[in-house]
């Protein structure tokens, strides 16, 4: 599963890394470890509108929801079940890039994992990649507010993460920057669409 990223890049680098502007620049924060059960605002980039960088929040609230408390299980999707579960069967077409440049994993020491050893996953060059996700909108009936929210697909780990993630042996879907656009534009997820777009940077 993941369930804290790191973004520590600047608006200009992301800027740059995605060819994208980004919107809501005074909301924008940067940081060495976002813990996805507190919902941050963090930055992506939606299959409506590429050419921007917005900011939604993490815990994706499908639109049925009566109120914000089912976003703590949807952080992470299966990216192998999206279209039974109901959670993310409505949002499957909206496709999305959840822009990190880290994402954390805890290894456990002992069978029960009492002791765990922390990792950090990046890229050789640390910069900064894409993970695939899902969004939707929600409408608080309450308030009137919108929220933007987002949930990151996960799939079986490859060799290396099965070893750091030896609990659940999963990992987010992490794509090359070749495949990134082929993500937000593609045709419905099928086993070989995992196995042809999930890669480790």
């Amino acid at each position: 599963m993941c369930f804290n990223t790191r973004q520590s890049k600047r608006q200009e680098q992301l800027e740059k890394r995605f060819n994208a502007k980004m919107s809501k620049l005074k909301e924008y924060n940067i940081s060495i470890q976002f813990n996805g059960f507190q919902h941050p605002l963090t930055p992506v980039i939606a299959n409506t509108e590429a050419d921007t960088i917005q900011l939604f929040n993490w815990g994706l609230i499908p639109h049925w929801a009566k109120d914000d408390t089912i976003r703590k299980h949807t952080l992470n999707a299966r990216i192998e079940t999206i279209n039974q579960k109901p959670s993310f069967r409505d949002a499957s077409k909206n496709r999305c890039l959840v822009l990190i440049d880290g994402f954390y994993e805890w290894q456990w020491l002992d069978p029960k994992g009492k002791n765990k050893q922390k990792y950090l996953i990046t890229r050789p060059d640390d910069e900064a990649f894409a993970l695939a996700g899902l969004w939707n909108q929600w409408t608080d009936k309450t308030t009137g507010e919108i929220l933007n929210t987002y949930t990151i697909l996960t799939k079986e780990a490859n060799k290396l993460m099965a070893e750091i993630h030896n609990s659940q042996k999963r990992m987010p879907v992490v794509l090359s920057q070749k495949n990134e656009m082929d993500w937000l534009t593609g045709k419905e997820v099928s086993t070989e669409d995992i196995e042809l777009i999930a890669t480790m940077v």
